[in-house]
This record gives C-alpha cells, sequence and structure tokens, in this order.
C-alpha cells in the first residue's frame, strides 16, 4: 500500500486518493481522543465524523465499483455517517454528531485503514465509471481536510485555555504592506465556467459548468486583499454600530449575536488578540482580515466607498494567474500580508482567504447535476448562498481552479473569509 501511494499525483486515480487520505491522517495526528470528538455549534462537525464521513463515501460511491458484491464494513456507519444525501435514507442528525461516542475513535481509524487496503489492492485496469468516482472522492476528502482545520479552530476557540492545534510557527516577520492600488479591468463578453471534466487533472464540479458567455462592465479590483489594520478602521468609525452601511439581514445579526470585531478578535488590556491554528497572539494589522460574513464584507465595502466583486470578475482576472500562493502546502495556516515585489496584480487571487463575492449561488445557463447518486452534490443548494472565490490558506493547491465556486450561507463567519474590493468605472 505504502509504494502504491507514493505515486501521487500521478496516473493512478487509487494511489492519488491514498496520497490525500495520507494527508489527511497526517492533519490529524497530534489530536487527541477528546480533540476528535465534540462538536462545538451545528455548522461544525467532529474531527472523528469527518474522519468517518470521507471514508463512508467512498464505501459507498467506490467500493461497490472496485469489489462486485461489495458489503458494508458495519452495517450502522451508513446511517451514522451520511451526510446530506437523501436519495441514500435515513442518517444521524447533523446537530447531534457530537453525541456519537461510539464507535470510538480507534474504530473510525480502523475503517479507515480497511478502506484504505480496498483502495490499495483495486487493479489499474479501471473502468471509466470507477475513474470517475475516484476523482469525485479525492475532492471529496480534499473539502474535508479543510473543514477539518476550520471545525477544529472554532473547537479550540471555546476553550479558556486557548489551546493550539500545533506547535505555534513564529510568524513572518513584519513588513511593509503592498499599496493598495486599482487594477483596471476591461469589459465585454467573457467566456465563465469549465466544460464538465473528471479525470486528476481535469476534474470540475458540476456547479462549475458548463462554459458560457457573460458580460462583464468595465471595473476595477483592489490589488490586494483587505488587511487587519483596514478593517479596524471600519471599526474605530462605528463600522458595527452604523445601520445605513448594512443589508437589513445582517444588521439584525448584529444586534442579535453582539457582533462587533469579526471572529476570533479579542481585547484584553486594550489589546486586540486574535486566535489562530497556532495559538492565541496579538492582532497583526498587515495580514488579510478573515472570518468575516458576507454581511461584514459588503458592509466593509459600502464604508470604503466600493463593492464586493461578482463572480464573473473575480473569474476573468483570475484566469490567467497561476494556482499558486499562501495555500495548506506553506504550512502557515493563517492569511499573510501582500508585500511589495511580490507579484503581478492583483496579488493573493489564490491562497490566505475565501473571498466573497456579491453574486448568488445559483447555477449557470444549461446546469445539469451530476448523473445519478451523485446529483445532490451540489445543486440542491443552490438557494440563500452566495459565492466565494480562490481558496484559502487551508485549501489544497490541487483542490482549486479559477472556475471553481465555493458557497456558504451570508451569516457563515468560521470558514477562513475575507474582502477582496472592487468598484465600477464611469
Amino acid at each position: 500500500m505504502t509504494t502504491r501511494g507514493s505515486k501521487g499525483r500521478g496516473t493512478d486515480p487509487c494511489a492519488a486518493l491514498l496520497a490525500v487520505r495520507a494527508q489527511t491522517d497526517r492533519l490529524c495526528a497530534g489530536l487527541t481522543a477528546e480533540d476528535c470528538v465534540v462538536q462545538p455549534m451545528d455548522d461544525a462537525s467532529p474531527t472523528k465524523w469527518h474522519l468517518a464521513h470521507t471514508s463512508w463515501f467512498i464505501e459507498t460511491f467506490v467500493a461497490p465499483r472496485l469489489r462486485r458484491g461489495y458489503q458494508p464494513i458495519d452495517p450502522r456507519y451508513p446511517f451514522l455517517f451520511n451526510s446530506y444525501y437523501e436519495a441514500l435514507g435515513p442518517r444521524h442528525e447533523r446537530p447531534r454528531r457530537g453525541m456519537l461516542t461510539r464507535p470510538t475513535l480507534d474504530e473510525v481509524r480502523d475503517y479507515r485503514r480497511r478502506i484504505d487496503a480496498l483502495l490499495a489492492e483495486a487493479g489499474d485496469d479501471l473502468d471509466r465509471d470507477t475513474g470517475r468516482a475516484l476523482v469525485l472522492a479525492l475532492h471529496h476528502e480534499q473539502q474535508h481536510q479543510e473543514l477539518i482545520l476550520t471545525d477544529l479552530k472554532y473547537l479550540l476557540a471555546q476553550n479558556p485555555l486557548r489551546p493550539a492545534y500545533r506547535e505555534a510557527r513564529p510568524p513572518p516577520a513584519a513588513s511593509e504592506v503592498a499599496p493598495l492600488e486599482w487594477v483596471e479591468q476591461q469589459g465585454g463578453l467573457r467566456s465563465i465556467g469549465a466544460a464538465q471534466g473528471y479525470g486528476l487533472h481535469d476534474f470540475t464540479f458540476d456547479n462549475e459548468c458548463p462554459p458560457h458567455q457573460a458580460f462583464v462592465a468595465p471595473h476595477a479590483l483592489a490589488s490586494r486583499l483587505v488587511t487587519c489594520g483596514e478593517y479596524l478602521a471600519f471599526m474605530e468609525d462605528g463600522g458595527y454600530a452604523t445601520p445605513s452601511l448594512w443589508l437589513s439581514d445582517g444588521w439584525a445579526l448584529v444586534q442579535a449575536q453582539h457582533w462587533q470585531t469579526p471572529l476570533y478578535w479579542r481585547r484584553e488590556g486594550g489589546e486586540l488578540h486574535v486566535h489562530t491554528l497556532d495559538g492565541e497572539r496579538s492582532l497583526r494589522p498587515d495580514e488579510p482580515v478573515c472570518h468575516l460574513s458576507y454581511y461584514e464584507a459588503e458592509a466593509y465595502a459600502r464604508w470604503a466607498g466600493a463593492r464586493l466583486p461578482t463572480e464573473e470578475e473575480w473569474e476573468s482576472a483570475a484566469g490567467g494567474h497561476p494556482i499558486d500562493g499562501n495555500l495548506l502546502e506553506a504550512d502557515a495556516l493563517h492569511p499573510r500580508a501582500a508585500v511589495e515585489g511580490s507579484g503581478a496584480r492583483p496579488l493573493q487571487l489564490f491562497g490566505d482567504v475565501w473571498e466573497w463575492t456579491q453574486s448568488a449561488y445559483l447555477p449557470y445557463p444549461g446546469f445539469r447535476p451530476f448523473a445519478g447518486e451523485y446529483g445532490e452534490y451540489n445543486g440542491k443548494f443552490m438557494i440563500n448562498q452566495m459565492v466565494l472565490r480562490g481558496g484559502s490558506c487551508l485549501t489544497p493547491r490541487s483542490h482549486l481552479r479559477a472556475t471553481y465556486r465555493n458557497f456558504f450561507p451570508p451569516s457563515a463567519r468560521w470558514q477562513m473569509t475575507g474582502v477582496r474590493l472592487a468598484r465600477d468605472l464611469p
């Protein structure tokens, strides 16, 4: 199994999936059993559940294609670890995943090992449908790698000891932030979206498809992300106390939840601190602001005399840039400042934080969900969500594309979400 897994992202989808699953295990290697079982809120799942669910996904959608007459390892697991696939039967309630003290973490890890063994034993002569299922399972696992880290961050932040996920790395030395400039973008018809791909190197989710033409008006994008220092100026100018800056639903949340700062900011002795996966430390004004809801991002943009970009504007700007930046492989696990001389404008298109757009998450013209049993993956969520683009410091590089559409409800703050400004041109 080790030899096969070492092939990584070559041409063998089983080996590639095994390599990604090994990375998931490494991300969880330093956690205690207690870290892995607690659910701090309805939207954040326990690490143990993520480890089991990604294995259930493979067992459900891949294993029957690899082994004729395959039977589930434990007949109780489909009920416990199905996420939202209604067509596959009833499932345990999402808000009560933290009640699953059994099966134990050791049993879940054994479940993962048995699924890995099945993948390692599979032959190289796979039919097209099996290859597609394996590649989808790989990208599904990568999505849960990011969720494991964001959910753990939220969990550890609830602990008054403010523990770190790992031994703290020293932050980068302070440097002058690249000035915010406006990068003008010409208007016109743009090709948006992608053709459906199922291979290791051309995969796309159904919500990225099909390619289509969209008109983009002349506009300008900010050359970098909004920083903590810039967002602090919004706060000090009464941003959280000025209803005219907010959408109605956002203002209601500010009042009901008593929001005064982004998630994970805390005042102590007149100084602002921020919780990170490396533990709590002083807020750095040069870093991109993170953990904002759509409402906060939109209110800040209005205060700044700008707006959020549309997803078409973002994609047309990002299409010519390499998938590079502060991503999971950089191992920073936190946004980094954009510094002078760090590349072509706009900076930070990929990595650091997911960028809210002003675009509602809706189907593209001619959209068709994945055929058959995968059809519930994306399409049924195309309501009451907003699109985010660009990935974050917790996103694997091989998971991203310029056409990738992430989505969350506008109130969500526990994900690595931030702001890039846009404005209209006369």
